[in-house]
């Protein structure tokens, strides 16, 4: 005699990040097939939402215009936009005189608290374990821990979904060579993902370093150098890259983060698609030009009566080895690429602004991974739809959010495209077409065939929700 399992959901997300958040907001009340709303549930292990809380310097903004709120793009009219956030706050007027085209980092985070808190659905405090597939029952098994207040597992559960939305999202990423430093709980060496954390034990050092040349490098320096006393600045910023560039923000380079541009680059060969993507670097990874002329702006000022700051900006330089001299002192072995030239920089406090990962899934999608397909390198193949290929056993599907870059292009971070993406995925999961997409989205012509008409995706299919017994 077969188990009874509680009725399964139609969707499970995994991660609750702006991603699967804008996935859950897009989903709320939305029909399956004309019947009664999906039912859906997500799942993360953090106790509450939180934007990357350690780099909510003030006045930083959001490289994106706040039209590229979590629902926007796709649905103007949702109960889940920015401007609705706004004036449930009673915000409307303040906003509309302050001209804002970018917003607040900190207002973003504010933003999708909101929605966070007022979603029906989002589990916090809930670390899921594993996922495998039932195939008795043609439905995905999630196990998970519901966590405690302070992290301690408190009680085991399993639920059951026909299909999986993974938003796991990155981790921050730590060069090998300074890890076992960044490692050491009494060593300043932190990633800028914890700077804020970090700041008041920071800037108590008599020399900081900080490493990367993009955005949250920039406005780490950038705040450093604003609290550091003129003249006994103190500061190195070094980066990997030839230059400290400005980041394309044309109005034509932005059209790399277009649907258009996702559809031109995940019909490319995957080998061309590996090398596109490390030369893009400067559409996601330079430096706003604002924070460029913050900067400039803010050295030339201490030049003013003569003298230059005492602080060291370098591109060009890779960090080889580090370590410790005594118990207080780091020194960093660098090396710079042009010049052939080797060195040495002795520091007190090292802040790493070295970017993110995206999380790997190996562990999470091991019960899995006899039906995944994989390309050369060993990744998910992914489908135009975002939707992970799986063997024809497997009737449910796994999309992907933010962790399908090597096949959707640059754009896969970008919060731009966040609501796009939930569209699509509910598209295909509904067969109704509930956010119809528009058949084009830049001026610019991708490749040298004609523009292709959208190739109709299989939907998935979603059965009654009863009779699982």
């Amino acid at each position: 005699m077969t188990a009874h399992l509680d009725a399964p959901h139609d969707l499970v997300g995994i991660g609750i990040g702006p991603f699967n958040l804008s996935l859950a907001a897009l989903a709320d009340g939305l029909p399956r097939h004309g019947a009664a709303p999906l039912a859906t549930a997500f799942y993360d292990e953090r106790p509450h939402f939180r934007w990357h809380p350690g780099l909510l310097i003030d006045g930083t903004t959001l490289q994106v215009p706040y039209l590229a709120d979590l629902v926007t793009l796709a649905d103007p009219t949702s109960p889940w936009t920015f401007l609705n956030h706004l004036r449930n706050r009673e915000r409307l007027y303040p906003f509309y005189f302050a001209q804002q085209f970018h917003i607040q980092r900190t207002e973003y985070d504010a933003y999708c608290r909101w929605v966070a808190e007022n979603l029906p659905g989002l589990h916090f405090g809930h670390q899921v374990d594993a996922v495998r597939w039932n195939p008795e029952h043609d439905l995905f098994e999630i196990d998970y821990t519901r966590l405690g207040a302070h992290g301690e597992a408190e009680a085991l559960g399993r639920t059951h979904a026909r299909h999986l939305a993974l938003g796991i999202g990155t981790a921050p990423h730590v060069p090998d060579p300074l890890r076992p430093l960044a490692e050491a709980p009494t060593v300043p060496v932190i990633h800028s993902a914890d700077y804020l954390d970090n700041r008041t034990r920071i800037l108590g050092a008599d020399h900081i370093t900080v490493i990367g040349s993009g955005q949250s490098g920039a406005e780490v320096f950038l705040d450093l150098l604003r609290a550091r006393p003129a003249g006994r600045e103190r500061l190195t910023w070094l980066a990997r890259t030839p230059s400290f560039a400005p980041m394309e923000y044309s109005k034509l380079g932005l059209e790399h983060f277009t649907p258009d541009y996702t559809h031109y680059f995940h019909a490319l060969p995957e080998p061309v698609r590996d090398r596109l993507l490390p030369a893009q670097w400067q559409l996601h990874k330079g430096i706003d030009t604002a924070t460029i002329a913050a900067i400039h702006h803010e050295l030339y000022s201490r030049s003013l009566h003569g003298g230059w700051p005492d602080a060291v900006l370098t591109p060009g330089v890779t960090v080889r080895t580090a370590g410790r001299i005594a118990t207080t002192k780091i020194e960093l072995h660098l090396e710079h690429a042009d010049q052939g030239t080797r060195s040495r920089l002795t520091t007190d406090a090292v802040i790493l602004a070295t970017g993110y990962r995206e999380r790997p899934l190996h562990r999470l999608l091991a019960g899995l991974d006899p039906y995944l397909r994989k390309d050369s390198s060993g990744r998910p193949r992914i489908d135009r739809s975002h939707r992970m290929v799986l063997d024809p056993a497997v009737t449910g599907t796994v999309f992907v959010q933010n962790g399908e870059r090597h096949t959707h292009g640059v754009g896969a971070p970008d919060l731009g495209l966040a609501a796009w993406r939930s569209a699509t995925i509910l598209n295909t999961l509904t067969g109704t077409d509930p956010y119809p997409q528009p058949a084009r989205t830049a001026f610019t012509t991708f490749g040298l065939e004609p523009r292709p008409e959208p190739r109709p995706q299989p939907t998935v299919e979603l059965r009654p929700l009863a009779d699982h017994a």
